[in-house]
Order: structure tokens, then C-alpha cells, then sequence
């Protein structure tokens, strides 16, 4: 089988679009959940913190005392930028807690406009003398020939 052939076969089965389509998807919707995150929770939480900016917390390396971050990196100095480590945390644990509110939210949709399936009627009753499994329209049991009570 040529290379090509094999690739066209890969590339056309419909999980491989589903996959590529999804990728897609999740790149644009990460645009919005960052921006929900970065302009509107992560403003709120500065504000219940004290107006705390988490970026901008860091160590310098070299024990030196420096204005900003960038003030430090500017210098060339290694920096231990915690601060924004626990940014980055924060950020993860409410982009996942806002993805798990959107696919609870899809998977109750989903579940409301989905339609039970109806019940199936028996087929078969037991007979109430031998106790073997008999249809349930016969009117006497063809195991131990005896006539059936008439159900109501």
C-alpha cells in the first residue's frame, strides 16, 4: 500500500477530523475562558486578596533589591517569580473549574432534550406450577400441560 494511500485512509477517518475539528475549537475557546479568567475572576480575587498582584512577586537570586520583575530581569539577575507561579495555578484551577461548569451545563442539556427510550413489554412469563419460562400470551404451559390462570 503507497505511503499516500495510507495517509488519505488516516486522514478521512472520521475521528481524526473529529480530533483536528476539537483542537480548533479548544484553541479558540482557551482564548475565551483566558480572557474570562485575566479580565474578570483574576481582578475580582486581586480585590478580595488587598489588590495583591501575584506576577509581580518574586525572590531575586542574587540578593539584590530590585522595583519590578522586569526590573530584574532587565538586570540579568535570576529571579524565583513565584508570584507568578501561583498566578499560573490559580488560572488552571479556574479554567478547569469554568470547563467543568460548561460540560455539566452540555451534559444537562443534553440529557433534557435526549428522549427515554420506552420500555420494552415482557415476552415471556413464568409459569406459575413449573416454574419454566413460557410466552407470555400461551394459555397453558407446554412443559407441564397446565392450564394458565387468565391474568387481568
Amino acid at each position: 500500500m503507497s505511503l499516500m494511500k495510507e495517509f488519505r485512509e488516516f486522514i478521512s477517518r472520521g475521528n481524526v477530523v473529529d480530533m483536528a475539528v476539537g483542537v480548533i475549537v479548544g484553541g479558540a475557546f482557551s482564548t475565551i475562558v483566558n480572557s474570562l479568567v485575566n479580565d474578570i475572576i483574576m481582578p475580582v480575587i486581586s480585590i478580595a486578596t488587598g489588590k495583591i498582584d501575584f506576577s509581580s512577586m518574586f525572590i531575586a537570586l542574587n540578593g539584590e533589591h530590585y522595583a519590578s520583575l522586569n526590573a530584574a530581569k532587565d538586570a540579568g539577575a535570576a529571579v524565583f517569580a513565584y508570584g507568578s507561579f501561583i498566578q499560573n495555578v490559580i488560572q488552571f484551577l479556574l479554567i478547569a473549574f469554568v470547563l467543568f461548569m460548561v460540560i455539566k451545563g452540555i451534559n444537562k442539556a443534553h440529557d433534557t432534550f435526549e428522549k427515554p427510550k420506552p420500555a420494552e413489554a415482557p415476552t415471556t412469563k413464568i409459569c406459575p406450577f413449573c416454574k419454566s419460562e413460557i410466552p407470555v400470551d400461551a394459555t397453558r404451559c407446554p412443559h407441564c400441560t397446565s392450564e394458565l390462570p387468565k391474568e387481568s
